[in-house]
């Protein structure tokens, strides 16, 4: 088996498209060699907690509303064409996703982290929902089948606050600077939404390697 570690952020559209083309990959190739691990990277460290509003967001990152709806065609254009169920309209707000991060990192302990990483970009994309809000995530935990009141009691601490940070400050140091970002076997980084045929070649290309290798 080999790791593939994925740094995203629940609410970059461009990992959401990256995961949907590299799915469609994995599926063609039922017997890849990957084992998944997701980590965080927060687009918006700064965030204030309770996020802000997404248009007033969009227009200060993008220099005012036609600078925000020049950068955000292509993802438009992508999704209508690729994840057809998103639905851009519906959100409200751009939150801050530390508690989101959290919540992905405790999936994982349980075996569930790709299944928490779907349900969150789908409750962000599809239906629009503020996954900043302790009890959004919490019933968003609760579709997967983890405990919602322990997820509650957990977001209202501190807990792993200080290990997502700096999870996403030594992705950094790094020279990570944007997400997705696919790293191969610890060794080789795949920067961007990287169509599904480019994975269909790594993997097929990595399956080659595998069967070449002698059996000790």
């Amino acid at each position: 088996m080999i790791k593939l570690d994925i740094f995203s952020d629940p609410i970059c559209p461009w990992c959401y498209i990256g995961k949907a083309r590299l799915e469609a990959a994995l599926d063609q190739r039922p017997d890849h060699p990957f084992v998944v691990e997701w980590h965080p990277f927060q687009l918006n460290p700064d965030m204030p907690q309770d996020g802000m509003d997404r248009r007033a967001y969009l227009e200060g990152k993008f220099g005012g509303t036609a600078g925000a709806k020049s950068a955000y065609r292509p993802i438009v254009e992508t999704l209508a064409a690729e994840l057809p169920d998103a639905d851009l309209g519906k959100i409200k707000k751009t939150p801050n996703t530390l508690d989101a991060h959290r919540l992905i990192h405790w999936a994982g302990l349980e075996a569930k982290q790709t299944l928490m990483v779907d349900a969150l970009f789908e409750a962000y994309f599809v239906d629009g929902r503020d996954i900043g809000d302790a009890e959004t995530l919490a019933d968003i935990a609760d579709s997967i089948g983890m405990d919602a009141s322990v997820v509650t009691r957990l977001l209202d601490t501190q807990e792993d606050v200080d290990l997502i940070k700096s999870r996403d400050v030594h992705g950094r140091e790094r020279g990570i600077t944007g997400v997705p970002l696919f790293v191969v076997a610890q060794q080789h980084a795949v920067s961007g939404a990287q169509n599904s045929g480019l994975w269909l070649s790594v993997i097929d290309e990595l399956m080659e390697q595998v069967g070449d290798t002698p059996v000790q």
